[in-house]
């Protein structure tokens, strides 16, 4: 749990200068003005005493072991600093010290060997190159930064020393307290998985704010993650998600499923609520650090204007938050204690003049009706409203409540004392109604979450030594993709129906095996080596005669020679027609961080340039392909319009979810495109008419 980084019962810093402004010396500084009740010790070989506390040549002449070390010399020293700290069995040490691996390929060799040296001392390192941290339950600063929040329920790990820096002070202005600050640094050694794990086992963590620019190991923080979800929400803001640096791949797929995409796929399944700013994440700190959790009802809001309230309503639509319906008697409740021109249904409109006895009477009564889970209070500042009354009443009957409250008072030097009233009472205070309506949106989404079913798909009984067959020969042939036929063959193995086909090398075998499949038929040439078939003329529909078929036969081979002469050539690869149906995309690419990430969509030419997908890292559950299917925007048309019948939405889960099981037991496959997928009507399945499957070696 690294106890002893958060609650060490001593400190040493080594590295405290004689002079003030240093770094040593301001760690050393604020630990003491701080209140930290433990031993400090300074670690200085030129000084005997700083500020009256007697200074040590190094670690190991403490005359106790200290819990923590946090070291800030330079970097050529930082080893032998830990080394001390080894035999010394300090647990846990923090390097402020920068010049490691972000400055160069030296400063990097001597990073490892610094861990190197601590992991075999039993020595956990936060950093180096990091701002330090604090943990005000324990009145600890071990930072450079001047401010010490107020005690709270965030713990807030930034990738970003600077970031935060700049939010430790915001918080302390907008009054939010944190439980715990950790900047991370280089991540050598302690990482955001460590320390999610840590703050979740912390009692007094409400919810943990975490600020990342890359993730270390994918894997690892997600399997942390689904453990924290269960008892405390995570809000993820994720910087550096442009595209524009991705990496070219030749699939659909691959040239959608960039930084971001994949990303977003993961903290999706880790259960993280997704903040879009700085300010956003800690709205949603804030909120989840103060209320209880939403509950099953919707939102109720009560005003004293229209404007806002239309505001508040339009939020609610656009998040997907859902608005209460009030039962008869509370609707009769407010009927009689509201003027006779208030507005009793939901938004209730208790009109300009309202005073703090109404909307302390209204809000007890609407907190009272069982359909309603969370209230969000709206007031405007008119020249009878009483700002610092209405906030005391909102606190009044929120502290007595296990529902979900919030506050938007709209104004500025009019609010008086409200905002600290409020504050005061741990009811979170939005300036406008649209960031509230978007805070209470994460939650929702937070605890929908956390109660979803995540029950893997039952063992399809897939031909999995086929499989593997096909791709250990593919391998030997330093191939970068199967061809198509093997690719059909992968697919029906994992139950995925695929047209009727076969290849043949030369025309006599053509023509027998079109009297097999029958006419009309398919026709692409048949290379592992060439995969844009379209492209180089290396496809022909709608064949339906002997003498069609042979005459694509020489016009794909001649093609095929004249575009790629030194392409492995197989033959003619022939299918049977498949009737049209709608056209759907089901994808994967390999990401280098999170695994595979699968992509589904509106299907066929246009794909790259409607871009109408959606992603889920896997693997993916029958509940999430369900999902995935209904996110998409041309998801109407599947449903069915104008009289079409629905399309079989029921299939589509089902190849979703097979070829997740495909990439999740064989991780030679690095990206596939299954493009279309032809969905028939509903009871009639769906076609793998195009399938493409990459083994590696094409990065």
């Amino acid at each position: 749990m690294l106890d002893e980084l958060f609650a060490p019962r001593s400190i040493a810093v080594v590295g405290v200068a004689r002079e003030e402004g240093k770094v040593g010396h301001f760690i050393f500084d604020n630990l003491r003005s701080g209140g930290y009740p433990g031993a400090i010790y300074p670690v200085n070989p030129k000084a005997s005493e700083i500020h009256g506390v007697t200074c040590y040549p190094d670690v190991r002449a403490i005359p106790e072991r200290p819990d923590l070390a946090v070291i800030a010399v330079p970097s050529a020293k930082v080893g032998s600093v830990i080394e001390d700290c080894a035999a010394a069995q300090v647990p846990t040490a923090v390097i402020i010290t920068a010049g490691f691996k972000e400055s160069g390929p030296d400063g990097a060799a001597l990073e490892r060997e610094i861990v190197a040296t601590a992991l075999k001392g039993g020595v956990r390192i936060l950093g180096p190159n990091c701002l330090g941290l604090l943990s005000t339950h324990s009145r600890m600063n071990a930072s450079f930064s001047a401010t010490m929040p107020p005690e709270g329920g965030v713990a807030f790990i930034s990738q970003s020393g600077a970031l935060g820096t700049a939010i430790l002070d915001w918080a302390a202005s907008e009054r939010i307290g944190l439980s715990h600050f950790v900047s991370l640094g280089n991540r050598a050694d302690i990482d955001e998985a460590d320390l999610l794990d840590a703050c979740a086992q912390d009692p007094r963590t409400r919810v943990i704010a975490l600020y990342v620019e890359s993730v270390a190991e994918g894997a690892r923080l997600l399997e942390v993650a689904r453990k924290v979800l269960a008892t405390k929400p995570t809000v993820v803001l994720k910087s550096g998600t442009s595209d524009a640096g991705a990496r070219a791949v030749s699939s659909h797929t691959g040239s959608l499923a960039g930084s971001r995409a994949a990303y977003d796929a993961a903290f999706l399944k880790a259960g993280f609520v997704k903040a879009h700013s700085v300010e956003h994440l800690f709205d949603l700190a804030s909120a989840f650090s103060r209320q209880p959790l939403p509950g099953t009802g919707g939102l109720a809001i009560i005003t004293n204007a229209g404007g806002p309230a239309v505001i508040a309503t339009d939020s609610c639509e656009e998040h997907e938050v859902a608005l209460a319906s009030f039962e008869h008697e509370t609707i009769e409740a407010i009927r009689a204690i509201a003027p006779a021109a208030a507005a009793l249904y939901n938004p209730v409109d208790i009109l300009g003049d309202a005073q703090p006895a109404l909307y302390r009477d209204v809000l007890r009564i609407v907190a009272d009706d069982p359909g309603v889970g969370s209230l969000l209070c709206i007031v405007t500042p008119q020249a009878m409203t009483a700002p610092e009354g209405i906030a005391e009443a909102i606190a009044e009957v929120a502290v007595l409540s296990d529902k979900t409250f919030f506050s938007c008072f709209m104004g500025g030097k009019s609010l008086g004392g409200a905002l600290d009233v409020l504050a005061t009472a741990d009811v979170p205070n939005f300036p406008f109604p649209e960031r509230a309506v978007d805070v209470l949106a994460g939650m929702n989404a937070y605890m929908s979450h956390r109660v979803q079913d995540r029950t893997s798909h039952p063992d399809r009984h897939a031909d999995k030594a086929t499989v593997s067959a096909i791709l250990q020969e593919a391998r030997a042939s330093n191939h970068a993709f199967v061809t198509e036929h093997a690719a059909s063959r992968i697919a029906a193995a994992y139950g995925i129906t695929v047209p009727r086909e076969g290849v043949a090398a030369d025309h006599s075998a053509a023509l027998r095996l079109a009297g097999e499949l029958g006419y009309p038929l398919v026709a692409k040439i048949a290379s592992p080596d060439i995969l844009h078939k379209t492209d180089v003329g290396g496809v022909r529909t709608g064949i339906t005669s002997d003498k069609e078929l042979l005459e694509a036969y020489d016009h794909i081979m001649s093609r095929a020679r004249s575009y790629a002469p030194d392409a492995h050539v197989e033959g003619l690869h022939l299918q049977e027609f498949v009737s049209r149906g709608r056209e759907v995309i089901i994808g994967v690419d390999r990401d280098p961080t999170f695994g595979p990430v699968l992509m589904f969509g509106s299907g066929g030419i246009g794909v790259e340039v409607l871009k109408d997908v959606t992603f889920r890292l896997c693997p993916v559950t029958p509940r999430e392909a369900a999902n995935m299917i209904t996110e998409i925007r041309s998801y109407g048309i599947l449903r069915g319009v104008r009289g079409r019948p629905s399309a079989d939405i029921d299939s589509i889960v089902d190849a979703i979810v097979a070829v997740s099981a495909l990439v999740t037991e064989f991780p030679q496959v690095v990206e596939l495109d299954i493009n279309p997928l032809i969905v028939g009507d509903a009871g009639q399945g769906s076609v793998a008419a195009d399938i493409r499957i990459g083994i590696g070696g094409s990065r």
